[in-house]
């Protein structure tokens, strides 16, 4: 990728002081930094909360004590190393360790600050595990980012994945179309590799991650043009990041330019408390108002996203509120008999996950809130 030089050293750019390098070298030498300079152009460096550079640079407020190294309980699904099986049908492979950038929010930064990672090592024990599985319909490539993977090694995979006859589709989660669509321009060979493997009961998903609307460049545009008449389906999936798109005219600017680009906008999901995110952290009932409001601004397609949380016990989607309680609903779940429970939460302005909620209104209550004529969807919110 001849237009796009990494870089992961602060102390070799030019657009901020020696000063400033001093102070965030206690940041790198903890979380480290990567990006590259196509990226870092598109930052304005004379606006210091640009979000581009929020969302890539670091900040000495990560050091702040907070959060957890797996937030998520991913190692409680974990089969063999990079295998993950949590949800009955889907599968995850953390196929690279190496992404194009390292969002500043990332939740497995645990695969950065160690030599010993979850990062898949035997494809072939991971495949049959697969095999051995036939409710597995759809396997997710992460990491990391796949993408960084040589398209050989990327087709390696696919290849192997679609031999199993109940494997559908093979979903590739990148961030690369917004760190680097070079890889898509300057390598032909991976928009052909995914024809290959395309057919009108299999398919190739690409999951992007635009989390701003200045990312989709006119080379991001093209790189999805290429990666569409290959015949990926293409869709897109964000965190609410405080600073970078929690304003519900961005985040509705988002959702649109998302959608008329053909690129469905997915989930948007809560940021989960990884070490080092609490400044990037929206807490849920504000969350859930900026996202409300930014649905509120579009139309059709764009109105897609799903506002969840990727708990331990599954995908938990914040459904509604009213002025004494949060609702919640598993949009898929870790155990099949919570699938498509909805539940009820009293109100905490000042939680940031499930967990920071105490108090849940069982089923019993609720029954007795219905029995005495309280309708929920008439009580005022605000």
């Amino acid at each position: 990728m001849a237009n796009a030089k990494y870089v992961s050293n602060i102390d070799k750019l030019n657009c901020i002081s020696e000063e400033e390098k001093t102070l965030l070298r206690r940041v790198t030498d903890r979380y480290i930094f990567r990006s590259n300079d196509y990226y870092l152009g598109l930052i304005d460096w004379s606006d210091p909360h640009d979000p581009i550079r929020r969302l890539i640079f670091p900040s000495l407020e990560e050091l702040e004590p907070w959060g957890y190294l797996d937030p998520s309980d991913e190692g409680k699904y974990t089969i063999l190393p990079g295998l993950q099986h949590k949800y009955r049908s889907t599968a995850l492979l953390l196929a690279s360790k190496v992404c194009g950038g390292i969002c500043r929010y990332c939740f497995r930064k645990r695969l950065f600050l160690s030599r010993q990672s979850d990062i898949l090592r035997d494809f072939q024990a991971a495949l049959e595990y697969i095999k051995s599985h036939p409710e597995i319909t759809n396997v997710l490539l992460t990491g990391g980012d796949p993408l960084m993977l040589s398209t050989p090694k990327l087709e390696h995979y696919i290849e192997g994945l679609f031999s199993v006859p109940h494997v559908r589709t093979v979903r590739i989660g990148t961030k690369l179309l917004s760190f680097n669509p070079f890889r898509v321009l300057d390598d032909p060979s991976l928009p052909e590799m995914i024809s290959r493997f395309t057919r009108s009961d299999r398919k190739v998903y690409v999951v992007a991650h635009f989390t701003h609307p200045r990312e989709f460049t006119s080379q991001a545009a093209r790189a999805v043009e290429m990666l569409q008449s290959a015949g990926a389906i293409l869709i897109n999936q964000c965190p609410l990041i405080r600073g970078v798109n929690d304003r519900p005219e961005t985040l509705a600017e988002l959702f649109q330019t998302m959608a008329f680009a053909g690129i469905p906008p997915y989930y948007v999901f809560q940021c989960r408390p990884a070490v080092g995110n609490k400044p990037y952290s929206v807490p849920i009932e504000e969350g859930y108002e900026i996202f409300e409001a930014a649905k509120a601004r579009v139309s059709g397609l764009a109105k897609r996203a799903r506002y969840v949380m990727s708990h331990h016990s599954g995908k938990i989607e914040v459904v509604g509120r009213t002025r004494e309680f949060m609702f919640f609903k598993y949009h898929r779940a870790a155990r099949e008999e919570d699938s498509g429970r909805f539940f009820i939460m009293r109100r905490n302005h000042r939680a940031y996950w499930l967990d920071d909620y105490d108090q849940i209104v069982d089923d019993y209550i609720l029954d007795m809130m219905l029995a005495k004529g309280t309708e929920l969807n008439s009580v005022a919110i605000y």
